[in-house]
């Protein structure tokens, strides 16, 4: 039950703290881990596919062993001063494994720049949140995208997390980022990291695969709840879902779309380049800033769903054991 006590005391604290940009945080210290291990192994293996994909095994396997085993190491430290003091440190670390008041944060930054200031600082602002380029869009297309992040990283920001710190504490949590971070830093098909961050990508898909879903269906279930469209979002979760590259990145942009009877996604500029892309959703109306606002309360009405499930099955796991 202790596992349990430091989960719920790390929502707490994400929901009151956020993520100050000024304080150390593991993710940061995976990302630099990361960078780091890159630059070694590309200088020792050779730079063919072949060589190039054993390389990012290679950084995949000494990430997760390195990121856990310290994690673990951290615990068992604190455990030995007191009992006390391991609580702290893991309630401390599931709080830094979880995004939810972060990404209502920078998300809500687009929104105050979207009602009270110029398009450009709307664009800068989501720029800081999205990785395609932001120049060329218009006030809806700022707005599209701050909601797409929003619906995006509701899985692999909070409920995937939350479900991995449920099962493992905060060691798996920190499996999962690790892998997650890996993903985001090295998991492009370009020139650069097509071969070498093959299997960063694929073992992110493998974690994610679940949770994307639970987190997708939990979406669906929590949008009547904030007075969304839930039988909308039902059938598009289960029409779009699979409209995109990623197995596992459209099925909560598909339950929101369906939430707000909005239409995501489709094609964008990236590196100055079109990526043509299929569309999510239907467009029953137009996106509009407020639904910036929306997508945030359907993200924490799912992140409390899932709290909730958490809740239940360690309540039956203690009846039972």
């Amino acid at each position: 039950m202790e596992q349990f006590a430091a989960l719920v005391a790390g929502c707490l604290l994400d929901l009151l703290l956020g993520d100050p940009h000024w304080a150390p945080h593991p993710v940061r210290a995976i990302g630099a881990l990361i960078a780091g291990l890159e630059k070694l192994l590309r200088r020792v293996f050779p730079a063919t596919p072949k060589g190039e994909r054993a390389a990012g095994l290679a950084l995949v396997v000494l990430v997760l062993v390195i990121s856990t085993g310290m994690t673990v190491g951290i615990l068992a430290l604190c455990t030995l001063v007191s009992p006390w003091l391991r609580f702290a440190a893991e309630a401390i670390l599931c709080y830094q494994c979880l995004a939810a008041r972060s990404l209502r944060d920078e998300s809500m930054k687009v929104y105050r720049s979207l009602k009270a200031g110029t398009l450009q600082e709307a664009r800068h602002a989501v720029s800081m949140i999205v990785g395609r380029d932001t120049e060329r869009l218009d006030k809806t297309g700022v707005a599209k995208a701050a909601v797409e992040t929003v619906a995006e990283n509701a899985s692999d920001g909070v409920i995937a997390p939350l479900l991995f710190l449920a099962i493992g504490g905060a060691p798996l949590g920190i499996f999962y980022k690790a892998a997650n971070t890996m993903d985001s830093m090295v998991g492009y098909k370009n020139d650069q990291y097509r071969d070498f961050g093959t299997c960063a990508a694929k073992w992110d898909d493998v974690l994610n695969f679940i949770p994307a879903r639970l987190a997708g269906a939990l979406m669906c279930l929590a949008a009547p709840l904030v007075g969304q469209d839930g039988r909308n979002a039902w059938r598009m979760f289960r029409r779009d879902r699979l409209n995109h590259k990623s197995p596992n990145s459209a099925h909560t942009e598909a339950a929101t779309a369906g939430a707000l009877d909005v239409q995501l996604a489709g094609s964008n500029y990236y590196f100055g380049q079109l990526v043509e892309k299929p569309t999510i959703g239907d467009a029953l109306r137009p996106v509009e800033v407020e639904d910036i606002r929306r997508a945030n309360r359907l993200m924490f009405a799912a992140a409390f769903l899932a709290l909730l499930l958490v809740c239940a099955a360690y309540l039956i796991l203690w009846l039972v054991c």
